[in-house]
């Protein structure tokens, strides 16, 4: 439905997630995927969802050529707990860390997704609330060395074993806390299509 509405663009997804890539397919978008290093530094002032805001409009900015029939997709996602983002671990311990903390309590998932042509950018975002059961040091350790989650906000996947063992409850979307809210990506690339 979507590629056929969409035929006139040319969908570029900003994104080396192979999550964000597989929505992309099964949402039935034609897409291409181009990438740009950029570092993802922004002000100590934001907070929350606008730190996600920020990084996925800074990503569009790397790309200065873009056509009439363009339309490019960036996004970021973050965890955030305690007045803290939590992003990608950098090694096992940092990862031990943030899923510990995670442990027996509640965090927010934050996504930012900006849609950039040649003349408009449109940014939308979405918040998930993730609460985890407690975890012990034996099954935090058993998912980082079976898992790897070394790609992903926050140190975990949802849709791994820890996400089968450890949450207890989630408000919100789903998809959301694997890095792409789909049901407003859809309805952003609706309006869009429709314009």
């Amino acid at each position: 439905m979507l590629s056929e509405k969409l035929k006139n663009y040319n969908i570029i997804l900003a994104s080396g997630s192979p999550r964000r890539q597989r929505f992309f397919k099964e949402m039935d978008i034609d897409f291409t995927i181009q990438l740009k290093e950029i570092e993802e530094i922004y002000p100590d002032s934001l907070r929350g969802v606008e730190i996600t805001d920020y990084l996925s409009k800074l990503k569009a900015a790397a790309f200065q050529d873009l056509s009439e029939k363009d339309l490019l997709i960036t996004s970021d996602t973050i965890v955030w707990q305690s007045g803290k983002a939590f992003e990608k671990p950098k090694d096992a311990s940092d990862a031990f860390r943030m899923i510990q903390s995670f442990s027996g309590s509640m965090h927010k998932v934050f996504t930012s997704v900006t849609f950039t042509g040649k003349k408009n950018q449109k940014t939308i975002n979405d918040t998930t609330k993730v609460w985890f059961n407690v975890l012990t040091d034996e099954e935090i350790n058993y998912y980082i060395k079976t898992y790897q989650p070394f790609d992903k906000a926050g140190s975990y996947g949802i849709q791994e074993w820890l996400g089968y063992v450890a949450i207890n409850k989630i408000e919100g979307s789903f998809f959301n806390v694997m890095g792409l809210p789909t049901h407003l990506v859809y309805k952003t690339l609706l309006e869009i299509a429709n314009k």
